[in-house]
């Protein structure tokens, strides 16, 4: 496992020995953008694209994609390679030549770094006209990867086992949170939070909220210049304060390292897990879950992130950015897949995600934060290359579980310490990151 866990430093620097090699665009390498002749029959070559998601990969979603796709591409053959653990073992393919044709760009894969492994897909100035979210992926006005859809964050929810508990209402702070969470162990027939620690994925997203309680679109930004993020008053000190306390006052599940994704959906379905901290992805997947299970789909929701601003409100961002590996010999091919997935797969809509194409509307997952009045926010991006360079130096990784699972540890007391002493580390790590950065 600790092989799949090395850090970018030896990707990057593998990179640039590859580079070197494969100067110009020799070797399938290409430094513009790949366009598509107008004629698709005219398009052809094999190309493999990588994906997080077996769980469509297993029930033939994806090649059911790829053969709309061939209707209209008949000379593209698309092949698709399935990981578990997507972030680790990509990182271990991008040490090579060999990481697909298309593929979701690792989450924590610093953005300076784009140009180094993918193929420009065109100018932001143009490209922003059409797709939502270019900031995330562009580097010196090149566009290097499009989402298929963007998320909200908050919380995947059993409606049922929370109005059996007496709630009715969403709740507005962290401390109601809790409360209510308490309700429902009291009720005895669901765990009330379930941290899907063993998978430790999911407990990255919680990172995902940053901005949400605070209802402030530069509230990531603003850790580029808050020497200590992990006190009182900062969205990530709310944040891992509520995760801490859920674990801590036990509205957990009893041992978090038998926690299973795969099998925490159905759970969840059939009422045997209250909440979940994903993004507004998961809805589709947990009401999959329940159709499967003969339970009514209708009783999984979503709900915001408990606010401290006194407004309910969520962070819009993009699930992961699809890029085309610049070493690839079907360039062309590649960009002819991943136009149409975006555009005309109607993966976003299936998945009850926002289209990054501009003007789609909100799927019906969402309609209730409209009705609510709940806030959609962006987050800003103008200081996140800092933010990042900070937190890398720092070895915390906001993007990765790990720090996140040492907090669960010592909430559990599975490890010593308390939330103020980790925080306080936490702290020192980020203002010594800060002085050699700044």
């Amino acid at each position: 496992m600790s092989e799949m866990r090395r850090g970018w430093a030896a990707v990057v620097a593998a990179a640039a020995v590859v580079l070197t090699a494969c100067s110009g665009n020799g070797g399938g390498a290409t430094s513009s953008a790949p366009t598509v002749n107008s004629d698709p029959t005219k398009v052809s070559g094999t190309i493999t694209v990588l994906t997080n998601r077996t769980d469509q990969l297993g029930k033939g979603i994806l090649d059911t994609y790829a053969a709309e796709f061939t209707k209209i591409y008949p000379n593209v053959k698309v092949k698709f390679e399935g990981m578990k653990d997507y972030e680790g073992e990509v990182k271990i393919r991008m040490n090579t030549e060999n990481y697909g044709d298309v593929l979701p760009i690792p989450s924590d894969l610093s953005i300076a770094q784009f140009p180094n492994f993918f193929s420009p897909l065109g100018d932001a100035s143009e490209l922003s006209k059409t797709y939502q979210w270019t900031d995330y992926s562009t580097v010196s006005g090149k566009v290097y990867g499009i989402a298929n859809y963007g998320t909200v964050t908050g919380f995947v929810y059993n409606k049922k086992v929370w109005a059996d508990a007496g709630i009715t209402e969403w709740p507005k702070t962290p401390d109601e949170f809790l409360t209510d969470l308490k309700a429902i162990k009291a009720k005895g027939q669901a765990i009330p939070y379930y941290t899907n620690y063993h998978d430790s994925w999911p407990l990255k997203q919680w990172t995902d909220a940053i901005g949400s309680p605070s209802c402030d679109p530069g509230a990531k930004d603003a850790m580029a210049s808050t020497v200590t993020p992990w006190t009182s008053g900062h969205d990530i000190y709310t944040i891992d304060s509520l995760l801490y306390s859920v674990v801590n006052q036990k509205l957990s599940e009893d041992d978090p390292t038998t926690t299973n994704w795969d099998q925490s959906k159905p759970m969840m379905a059939t009422g045997r897990i209250a909440t979940m901290y994903l993004g507004s992805w998961a809805v589709s997947q947990v009401r999959d879950a329940a159709t499967e299970a003969g339970a009514n789909p209708d009783d999984i929701g979503y709900m915001p992130f408990p606010s401290t601003s006194g407004k309910p409100c969520t962070v819009l961002q993009p699930d992961y950015k699809f890029a085309i590996n610049k070493h690839s010999k079907n360039q062309e091919a590649a960009r002819a897949w991943l136009d149409w997935f975006i555009d005309k797969s109607g993966a976003a809509r299936n998945e009850q995600g926002i289209s990054s194409v501009k003007g789609t509307e909100l799927p019906s997952a969402l309609k209730p934060f409209t009705e609510k009045g709940v806030q959609m926010i962006g987050q800003t991006q103008e200081k996140l290359a800092t933010v990042k360079k900070i937190d890398k130096g720092a070895e915390i990784n906001l993007d990765a579980p790990e720090y996140r699972q040492k907090l669960v540890d010592i909430a559990r007391g599975a490890a010593p310490g308390d939330q103020a002493g980790y925080f306080a580390e936490l702290n020192k790590k980020w203002s010594e990151s800060q002085k050699t950065v700044g």
